[in-house]
């Protein structure tokens, strides 16, 4: 059998990152997404493979891309070319701001900027449906990508969750859904993104925007049977975990991590009193450590924490908003001026 090659070059370099972009773009159908004994997704093979190297096109973390894709640098070149600004650290922008919306501000994560641009791109018919993360009913796999076609489902979608998940369930359904698509993701996610747009410009059609995450790794399901072994909570008996559960009284950062048990009974730790599990890299993906795209250059709009005075002292959250294009300049503009966002620049 034909080893694909991206198996080759990144699966067992242990680069993989699960996005499954090239399981969607493999026009041999021979792979698939598989768990590793990491605690990952990963690409593996399943069929013959005709090695065309569809695969590494859009893979991420691919050892040996194009010269016009180099690097975040080049692509932002030629999906972000109405931003203004550019900074080393941050990429091609439009503008930074901090803030939150009302109505989504504490049912979601930091300020729900989130929640607020996804459910404005479905009401204003800028994208027909929204890929992003929801709860998964398949036993100990709590999380996965689905596809949200209006605001009711899409609010199920409003929590941060660090837990493995992939594209490639969602993107081998994009043909077959009609009109057009948002996609929420981390850095390397949005990349795997626009490589696909650029082996195939069909794609930049059908995908208008792309919400960017801004991250701090990738974390194994190591890290939640961890946080569920603290609260004396078996694996088995692991559900509904929230990592990002807020305490409006205290401050930003200092949130817990809960879930219920077998008896439905939900318990919570805060998550400053198991240990540096971010600055150590614990759980940590290995493809993270050669990833330096922090911020997500490439989505068209990127949201994060603002974890930085005077906003982490309010434990109701804020966000970090950096806009990249001229539509994602406009809905924050439109949600400042219809008072929907409270926002300083």
């Amino acid at each position: 059998m034909n080893k694909p090659k991206v198996i080759e070059l990144v699966v067992e370099n242990d680069l993989c990152i699960g996005c499954g972009m090239c399981v969607s773009q493999c026009n041999s159908n021979a792979l698939e997404m598989t768990w590793n004994d990491k605690g990952f997704l990963v690409a593996s093979t399943k069929n013959t493979c005709d090695c065309n190297g569809a695969c590494l096109n859009v893979c991420p973390f691919n050892p040996f891309p194009k010269e016009e894709v180099r690097t975040e640098n080049e692509i932002a070149e030629l999906f972000l070319d109405s931003a203004t600004d550019h900074h080393q650290k941050i990429g091609k922008f439009n503008n930074i701001y901090a803030g939150y919306s009302k109505e989504f501000r504490l049912s979601s994560s930091s300020g729900g900027l989130g929640t607020y641009i996804s459910t404005e791109l479905l009401a204003q018919k800028i994208a027909d449906h929204i890929f992003s993360i929801t709860e998964s009913s398949e036993p100990g796999i709590f999380y996965q990508y689905s596809v949200s076609s209006n605001i009711e489902d899409l609010l199920n979608a409003s929590k941060t969750r660090y837990f493995p998940v992939t594209m490639a369930t969602v993107f081998s359904e994009i043909n077959n859904l009609h009109g057009t698509v948002a996609v929420v993701g981390v850095g390397c996610f949005i990349k795997a993104i626009r490589l696909a747009q650029y082996s195939d410009p069909k794609l930049k059609e059908k995908i208008p925007f792309l919400i960017g995450i801004i991250c701090g790794g990738v974390k194994s399901t190591f890290f939640t049977e961890y946080l569920g072994s603290k609260l004396e909570v078996e694996i088995k008996n692991i559900q509904k975990p929230q990592f990002r559960k807020k305490d409006i009284s205290s401050s930003a950062n200092d949130y817990s991590f809960s879930c219920t048990d077998e008896n439905e009974e939900e318990k919570s730790i805060k998550m400053r009193t198991v240990g540096d599990l971010w600055g150590t890299g614990l759980f940590k993906n290995n493809a993270c450590d050669f990833c330096d795209d922090v911020t997500t250059e490439l989505a068209d709009i990127s949201l994060g924490d603002a974890w930085l005075a005077p906003f982490d002292k309010d434990g109701k959250g804020t966000n970090v908003i950096v806009t990249r294009s001229a539509l994602a300049e406009s809905l924050i503009k439109k949600g400042i001026e219809n008072r929907d966002l409270e926002v300083d620049f």
